[in-house]
């Protein structure tokens, strides 16, 4: 009720100003000034007359406006709570649909508070208020499922995974072996395959198993979860720690698993996970049709209209498993993963990079760009060396083959090639005579190939098949002096000159 009548007799009777009235009737100063304003404009006068009540007083002085007291259509709130939960929907968007539809009904403020009065009588969870697609909530279950060996009769303890769509309250649930990092990532990967698509958020709770240092602010993820994470598009976003209510959808998801699976399979006797995930199948399907009690329609109707439109597309391949580690560069510009050494660029000798291990391939990042990729060794010991990582002067002396060596020797002539292949050939390991080689080499970039040449045959026929004598025949010019011309050195006969035939004699000795 407006109380008209009241504020005419305070006004008209008890001669008091607005402010007064306002301050006794415990409204507006304005709307007492409006109130006055609009009773001049209509021309009456006080006394009322007796046959103008409180209702045709208000009809005459707000034309186009309900009549206090009587009933204005009622927004459907139901429909109005589904549809704020579609992406960029408001409350405000729906109350001008509503106004469109009733041009007589409630004005936004008095729209909003009777949603609010509406959802005070749901469930604590369905309180909240979450966005199609935005948000989806995961962990274990406290109870565990009892999975018997046929061989031994062992039994072990199965781990229940439980993932809830906070929109539609839709609930994944499986059983896994454990609560180990590679259970954690599989079964989140088969958890978006059963939703048919990524949520924009992930939030779970700060197990050790995604969280590796828990805080409020500045949570540090496993950086394996943190690859699933960035494989499929979606954010993570743990719960605050020792804050339940962050993660209600979810806690409410184990609660209704525990009560609606575990419970009703307690008496079954499981030998395999296949046959809990089978059970567990056929029970969560009968959950997500089950119809809410508060609510239209269930998890399942609800999911296929308002959230699986709005979840992110899958990528075409599931994620595959990776574990990262750290590790610092060798000066062999190697690192060590596993016992098997792997090789990075040269010119990141003693820094650290991070280590990303797949069942089939090892990947090396430095600052987050990857410098290095190598099919994974699982042979202890071994080397795996990428060519293109070693540094140019490597590169180049492991270029250099005996074959290879000849080869460049016969570029120069035949007596080259002859000298060379006597090089490599009379020492116990050819790689001994690649530094000779590579002597040679710089000594025909110093000269031409046909002095070059002409050394190698002198050395040759004279024996001595070394780097030193091609380069001291070179730097004395008897490549230019022909074999026939060379003049013997005189032997000086002394007691105490043995001559080349005792050491002969030695060696048969």
């Amino acid at each position: 009720m407006r109380k008209l009548q009241e504020r005419m007799r305070l006004r008209f009777e008890h001669q008091l100003g607005n402010r007064a009235i306002a301050r006794s009737l415990r409204i507006s100063p304005s709307t007492v000034s409006d109130l006055f304003g609009r009773f001049q404009a209509v021309g009456l006068s006080w006394p009322l007359p007796p046959d103008l009540g409180e209702a045709s007083l208000e009809a005459r002085l707000y034309p186009g406006q309900p009549a206090a007291g009587l009933p204005r259509p009622q927004p459907d709130w139901e429909y109005v709570h589904r549809e704020r939960q579609r992406k960029g929907v408001t409350l405000q968007l729906l109350w001008l649909e509503y106004k469109e539809a009733h041009p007589d009904g409630y004005q936004y403020s008095q729209f909003c508070a009777g949603y609010r009065r509406w959802t005070q009588k749901l469930d604590v969870v369905l309180r909240q208020s979450y966005r199609a697609g935005e948000k989806m909530f995961v962990d274990f279950a406290g109870q565990t499922v009892s999975v018997a060996d046929a061989q031994t009769g062992e039994v072990r303890q199965a781990q229940l995974f439980i993932a809830v769509l906070a929109a539609s309250n839709y609930t994944y649930a499986e059983a896994t072996a454990d609560q180990t990092l590679p259970s954690w990532i599989g079964a989140h990967c088969r958890t978006f395959e059963f939703f048919g698509g990524v949520p924009e958020v992930v939030v779970p709770d700060n197990t050790k198993t995604a969280i590796r240092r828990a805080c409020r602010y500045e949570p540090d993820l496993n950086p394996t979860y943190q690859d699933l994470a960035l494989y499929y598009g979606t954010v993570v976003i743990p719960a605050r720690p020792r804050k339940p209510r962050d993660r209600a959808k979810v806690e409410a998801g184990v609660q209704l698993v525990e009560r609606w699976i575990l419970a009703a399979l307690r008496n079954h006797t499981f030998f395999s996970l296949d046959q809990v995930n089978a059970a567990v199948r056929a029970a969560l399907k009968r959950l997500n049709e089950r119809p809410f009690q508060k609510l239209a329609g269930s998890r399942q109707s609800l999911f296929e209209t308002l959230e699986r439109p709005a979840l992110k597309p899958l990528p075409p391949r599931r994620y595959e498993f990776a574990e990262w580690k750290k590790a610092k560069v060798n000066i062999d510009y190697h690192v060590t993963v596993d016992k098997s050494h792997y090789s990075v660029p040269f010119h990141l000798v003693r820094e650290r990079v991070d280590v990303r291990l797949t069942g089939t391939t090892v990947e090396l990042l430095h600052r987050g760009q990857r410098v290095a990729s190598h099919r994974r060794c699982y042979d202890q010991g071994r080397y795996i060396t990428d060519p293109a990582h070693r540094p140019p002067s490597h590169r180049n002396h492991l270029e250099w083959t005996p074959s290879r060596l000849v080869r460049w020797a016969q570029t120069f002539g035949s007596g080259t090639g002859q000298f060379v292949e006597r090089l490599l050939e009379e020492r116990p390991h050819p790689e001994q005579g690649y530094r000779s080689c590579l002597g040679l080499m710089r000594l025909g970039r110093h000269f031409s190939p046909e002095r070059l040449e002409s050394a190698c045959c002198r050395a040759l026929s004279s024996g001595a098949v070394s780097y030193r004598s091609v380069k001291s025949i070179l730097e004395t010019g008897l490549d230019r002096v022909p074999l026939e011309q060379t003049v013997p050195q005189p032997v000086h006969a002394h007691e105490h000159v043995r001559g080349a035939a005792y050491y002969q004699s030695r060696e048969v000795r």
